[in-house]
């Protein structure tokens, strides 16, 4: 299929999707002017209108709805012959659109797309920091990062890092508040809730010796990791978090762990994981990639953190 011929099922799927000749412009970059022309080239070939086109809407006709599913078929298969002839040759080009945490954007990731933008110079990314669960089907995401626990669904898991949870507070805020000796003893201090993606009743609390279940009553909740984080940090509370986000705070004196013999699982006593979402399917090579980018990188926090 020629290359003009593909141009333009492309615009016409993507003004399909956003039922907009601008927002699709934008996704495309190109101008709106220039997806028009393309969309009614394919109107002069099909010999019939695709879209009906107001001042304020935009939407498919019977032949756009006909030809829509024929139209991202072609486009599927020529993105896997794409791929399959950059597997041959290494290469890798388009874009990688994913979700992530939010404490993932401060430091973490940006450093390993610095990585993988030197290695795959042709590859743009696309990133959606949110402490939300995004369905990366549903998004149109190549995959999903997400932490804690996996849920069963009809997604591929792809592990990342294993961590453990545990309490931190400010050297500050115990010094006002005092260091509680006990899980009983955390009743008397300022909890402090991460609310995404759900809001837990419950800790749950392992060392060698016991599990304890405890229900949490906070004095502050936040939507966002690095909210809870940054609030720890700035003494206002006791709050749960990753080791391999605290732990580089507290070996410079900025948080200490509290509780230290316990960790904080799962109820079954699992401790939690990072990990990549995504559909049924063969990963394009610049999606591997980034992936294997991101797991190197989870196994030296393993080997750090992790007995």
């Amino acid at each position: 299929m020629a290359l003009d011929q593909l141009w333009a099922l492309e615009a016409f799927v993507t003004v399909a999707r956003k039922r907009s000749f601008i927002a699709a412009a934008r996704v495309l970059g190109r101008s709106p002017s220039a997806v028009t022309r393309a969309v009614q080239g394919l109107e002069e070939g099909a010999g019939a209108k695709l879209f009906n086109r107001s001042s304020s809407a935009v939407s498919l006709t019977e032949a756009g709805e006909r030809l829509l599913p024929h139209a991202c078929k072609m486009l599927d298969v020529q993105r896997e012959a794409d791929e399959d002839l950059a597997g041959l040759s290494g290469m890798a080009s388009g874009w990688v659109r994913f979700s992530a945490p939010e404490f993932l954007g401060h430091g973490v990731l940006p450093q390993l797309i610095a990585q993988y933008a030197e290695r795959y110079p042709d590859v743009n990314v696309d990133v959606i920091f949110t402490d939300e669960t995004l369905d990366p089907a549903r998004s149109k995401l190549d995959f999903s990062i997400r932490g804690a626990f996996a849920q069963s669904s009809d997604l591929i898991g792809y592990p990342l890092w294993r961590y453990s949870r545990h309490l931190y507070a400010s050297p500050r805020y115990l010094q006002r508040r005092g260091t509680p000796e006990t899980i009983d003893g955390l009743e008397a201090h300022a909890l402090i809730l991460h609310t995404a993606p759900r809001i837990l009743k419950e800790w749950n609390f392992r060392s060698e010796q016991q599990a304890i279940s405890v229900r949490v009553h906070p004095r502050f909740r936040f939507s966002s990791g690095v909210a809870v984080f940054q609030a720890a940090l700035a003494g206002i509370g006791i709050a749960r978090l990753a080791d391999w986000l605290a732990e580089p705070e507290v070996q410079a004196g900025r948080l200490r762990r509290v509780c230290p013999e316990y960790r904080l699982t799962s109820s079954n006593g699992d401790n939690p994981q990072m990990h990549a979402v995504y559909p049924a399917g063969n990963l394009p090579l610049r999606v591997k990639a980034l992936l294997e980018v991101i797991r190197a990188f989870g196994d030296s926090l393993e080997r750090k953190h992790l007995p």
